[in-house]
């Protein structure tokens, strides 16, 4: 689907199709930006709005805008893109983690 979409439609159009696809109320996006200025991002956490997703956005120092599109949103305090990224990483390793913790007290 990704190259589909990025050879008919351009790279800023990805996430957005996917979302309109496989989205549905009730469901979650997670948003990576380093910078927030991501156009596909921008473009596929508006969608997720309107079609009722829950959203969520990890970026750094400058994506604040992106940030506040968001319901929810980890800003990296920090301008240096490797520094944002390893935050993501280490914060979507405990987001992981507690999911499979509450998952585990279903069972």
């Amino acid at each position: 689907m990704v190259t589909a979409v990025a050879n008919d439609r351009g790279w800023e159009w990805v996430f957005l199709r996917q979302v309109e696809a496989l989205g549905k109320p009730g469901d979650m996006l997670f948003g990576l930006s380093t910078s927030g200025r991501s156009e596909n991002v921008i473009r596929a956490i508006a969608k997720a709005k309107e079609i009722g997703l829950a959203t969520v956005v990890f970026t750094g120092l400058g994506g604040e805008e992106l940030a506040r599109q968001a319901d929810w949103s980890i800003v990296v305090p920090s301008r240096d893109p490797q520094r944002i990224q390893e935050a993501h990483v280490a914060v979507g390793h405990v987001i992981c983690t507690l999911v499979e913790e509450e998952v585990a007290r279903w069972g």
